[in-house]
């Protein structure tokens, strides 16, 4: 990057990607809008521009790069930010660190920050422990975890598991087994770790009385109001226990049950169409969307389907991860499953139509 390329990055002012430094003397500040640009989108911090965005640079030694990288250092877990400096003549330089963004879980010397446009900002406890949250889920999660006590596979519904494989290879999503018994298909599917069945397989496929108390959020509510919002009466509530493949059935069915159905004259053709008002195609992405995302960890929680006289709802227990917000979820964005393996059966077997969609 050169002088030039720098004055107009300059003249745009501060921002949430750009900070400004006097001197490297203050450096200290300028760890915390590392760690608060690591925990965001990324950005430049310039070390020798002033507020007022006036270029004045400073004499640059190997010890004043050591300073800089020294105090980034502090930074949790370590970051490596390119530090670069640009001659601006008369024996002073500029130094630019480049920072990139990760939405990631970094702390400089034991605290997190965040940028909000021009600031640096200690980043909120419940902003940390959501992060905190999503760092450890890579790892360790519910679906990922071993079956309760004394679950086996004698407790799940061995034909549902046998279609799923037959589904998912006519979708080619899957190569034909030599093996086709329950156990073989559950470890192809990482249903079975170690030998050790999974939750994930017991939300995919569980099936007998037992299991209810052991996994009581394995249900779906479905509703439909007399009005347009939950004050109203009820025309039909239902509920079901059941394994993920079993509840979605039965909220398509309640949905063939309930949605509207509009019709029309063709031009043309003198002939009538009938149509859902709600594309039993879109309504079933949904309802295996709200499947994957869901938090099994809230033992009451349930997927809801709730029809109203204007408008359809379906809803799971759980909040929105990743960073995402109800603003991006209008607008193109990476879909990051908060249940992985269950999503990854729903797509082998055609239930979905791309892995994380």
């Amino acid at each position: 990057m050169n002088l030039r390329d720098l004055q107009d990055i300059v003249s745009e002012g501060e921002s949430e990607r750009l900070e400004l430094k006097r001197s490297t003397g203050q450096r200290s500040e300028a760890g915390k809008t590392v760690c608060a640009m690591l925990n965001g989108l990324g950005g430049l911090i310039l070390f020798g521009v002033n507020d007022r965005g006036e270029i004045l640079g400073q004499q640059v030694t190997a010890k004043t790069i050591e300073d800089v990288t020294r105090e980034i250092r502090k930074i949790e877990p370590p970051a490596f930010p390119d530090v670069e400096t640009v001659d601006i003549g008369r024996g002073l330089s500029l130094i630019l660190v480049r920072v990139p963004g990760s939405n990631g879980l970094y702390s400089f010397e034991g605290r997190s920050y965040l940028r909000q446009g021009p600031t640096t900002r200690i980043m909120p406890r419940d902003e940390y422990e959501r992060r905190l949250v999503e760092r450890l889920h890579a790892h360790r999660r519910w679906e990922n975890e071993p079956a309760a006590d004394g679950v086996t596979i004698s407790d799940l519904d061995e034909e549902e598991i046998l279609n799923t494989l037959e589904n998912a290879i006519r979708w080619g999503r899957i190569e034909a087994p030599s093996k086709r018994d329950p156990e073989s298909v559950l470890t192809g599917l990482e249903l079975i770790r170690d030998g050790v069945l999974l939750n994930a397989a017991v939300a995919l496929y569980g099936k007998t009385d037992r299991l209810k108390t052991l996994y009581p959020q394995l249900g779906i509510r479905l509703a439909r109001f007399r009005g347009e919002n939950r004050l109203a009466d009820f025309s039909d509530n239902r509920q079901y226990w059941g394994h993920a493949y079993s509840v979605l059935r039965r909220a398509e069915t309640f949905l063939l049950d309930h949605v509207p159905i509009a019709g029309k004259v063709v031009s043309g053709k003198m002939i009538r169409e009938d149509r859902p008002l709600y594309p039993p195609r879109a309504t079933r992405e949904a309802l295996a969307n709200a499947i994957c995302h869901r938090d099994y960890t809230i033992p009451g929680g349930a997927v809801a389907v709730a029809m109203y006289d204007n408008h359809l709802e379906i809803t799971n227990p759980g909040a929105l991860q990743f960073g995402i917000t109800p603003e991006k979820l209008t607008q193109p964005h990476e879909s990051r499953p908060w249940n992985p393996i269950i999503a990854n059966v729903f797509y082998r077997a055609g239930v979905i139509e791309r892995w994380g969609s």
